[in-house]
């Protein structure tokens, strides 16, 4: 009973603890002569009655990282559309679907920066994964059946990316536990990854019955029409 009550206390104290590092922050300012506080400034800015809790900090990198993920996705569905919304081309349903996606991760981008600021962190746009970025040589003037699988491989890869930082935060490693965050990323990013990853898959599979039937030119011609009429988010 004692060690249990030993443990108890312990626990207590250190919470106390965390939850008092603002107020002795906050003290501490208060207590520095005047001429220090224009000396360093940094005496005063309370650094631990910021908006960070939980495991916002060891999961930062991570997010800044899917942000620039999704920004670099951004670039590549516009150049895809624009391949499409040319006079050569002239697929406005595939221009269509690709200014729509290229919509969307910039909406999702600027969605997680508002969070990032929200739980106290701060936006890097250097932090990016060493994969992220195209080869300089890519090309995205490609086939419409290439296209949907190069746009299927980029929203598969978000989601595999996104199942990650969930996968961190719920208690995968104790330090990274954070209901707050796989709460987030669950209901803004996954559920809608789920939706379109159904949705590209289902145009690449109809597209590739429809090449392979008689009048081919015929049949791209129409889907092409039927994406006009489509949302992808």
């Amino acid at each position: 009973m004692k060690f249990l009550f030993a443990i108890i206390a312990a626990v207590t104290v250190t919470y106390a603890f965390a939850a008092d590092e603002c107020y002795k922050d906050s003290i501490r300012a208060c207590k520095l002569p005047r001429k220090d506080i224009k000396k360093d400034k940094k005496d005063v800015s309370l650094p631990s009655c910021s908006a960070k809790y939980g495991a916002i900090h060891e999961v930062l990198p991570d997010l800044q990282r899917y942000v620039n993920t999704h920004i670099t996705r951004n670039f590549e569905y516009m150049l895809m559309a624009t391949h499409y919304g040319n006079y050569e081309k002239s697929r406005k349903g595939f221009e269509k679907l690709f200014m729509d996606l290229s919509d969307a991760k910039w909406e999702a981008a600027i969605d997680l920066i508002k969070y990032i600021t929200k739980r106290g962190g701060e936006m890097k746009f250097d932090n990016v994964h060493g994969d992220t970025v195209n080869d300089e040589n890519a090309s995205y003037e490609i086939y419409e059946l290439n296209s949907l699988a190069k746009a299927l491989d980029f929203e598969k890869e978000l989601a595999e990316r996104a199942h990650h930082i969930h996968g961190e935060t719920t208690r995968r490693r104790e330090r990274l536990h954070d209901p707050e965050v796989s709460s987030h990323i669950e209901n803004e990013f996954v559920h809608k990854q789920a939706k379109t990853i159904r949705k590209l898959s289902g145009y690449t599979s109809d597209l590739t019955s429809l090449l392979n039937g008689p009048d081919s030119t015929l049949a791209l011609y129409i889907f092409d029409e039927y994406l006009k009429k489509q949302s992808i988010v």
